[in-house]
């Protein structure tokens, strides 16, 4: 579950985008939902079809059956279990991983996501898929989109038992994919995973400005916003002479 933060359009720059020295990256890491795909799929699972679907079962209207699941989504903001369809799927009563795919169509790649991925793959650089989202829920997009392939490792952080905004996540995650945190770029949609990275050490730092392509931008944060990732790959052409 990755339900968007806040709706509110506010003024941020995102001027210096592309502005990043290519020769002081060897790693990239992508978050997946919001950032590789569009949010929507998850916003529209969590906040509408889930809430549709409990009301039906419980005799509530769609108002107060949505009430009630925000507050206990609410209840374990976080934490892994805010990530876990197991724990709601216990949590419901209801087959999360079935109903994902019942609405699989709704899940679709951002724009020029994959061209940036492919485009980092030829010029020398690792890239990883690291992403709060259960395994069952990784596979499932993994073979909607069929972009798995594209990424040296597609990685869910139930393989350790933390989310990545948790302390201590980016450490283990080094330690099982070697990466130098100092010569690595993360792009997410989340500001506090971005902030746990930043603590953890990983120096260069991108947030997503709309992650959900039918709802407001985010509001800004301190990181730099990307609209997509046009400008990157534009950059990273031009600095050819860095790749490895």
């Amino acid at each position: 579950m990755n339900l968007q933060r806040g709706s509110t359009t506010t003024e941020h720059t995102t001027a210096h985008a592309g502005s990043l020295d290519w020769r002081d990256v060897d790693t990239v890491l992508f978050d997946m939902d919001g950032t590789i795909l569009d949010l929507h799929f998850d916003n529209y699972f969590w906040e509408e079809y889930v809430p549709e679907l409990y009301g039906q079962r419980h005799g509530l209207g769609t108002v107060e059956a949505s009430a009630l699941l925000r507050s206990r989504y609410e209840g374990v903001k976080g934490t892994l279990q805010w990530y876990c369809t197991d724990f709601w799927s216990d949590n419901l009563a209801m087959d999360i991983p079935r109903l994902k795919e019942d609405i699989r169509h709704r899940i679709a790649i951002r724009p020029t996501a994959l061209e940036f991925v492919q485009q980092l793959r030829k010029s020398g650089r690792q890239v990883m898929l690291v992403t709060n989202a259960h395994p069952d829920s990784l596979a499932l997009k993994m073979r909607h989109t069929g972009i798995g392939s594209h990424f040296h490792h597609t990685i869910s952080s139930h393989t350790f038992h933390l989310a990545k905004e948790n302390d201590g996540f980016w450490q283990a995650l080094r330690q099982a994919h070697v990466y130098e945190p100092g010569r690595t770029l993360l792009i997410d949609d989340s500001p506090a995973v971005l902030r746990q990275a930043q603590r953890e050490g990983i120096r260069h730092l991108r947030a997503i400005r709309q992650p959900d392509s039918r709802r407001s931008a985010l509001p800004a944060s301190e990181f730099v916003q990307l609209d997509d990732f046009s400008a990157l790959i534009q950059h990273l052409g031009q600095n050819k002479g860095a790749d490895r």
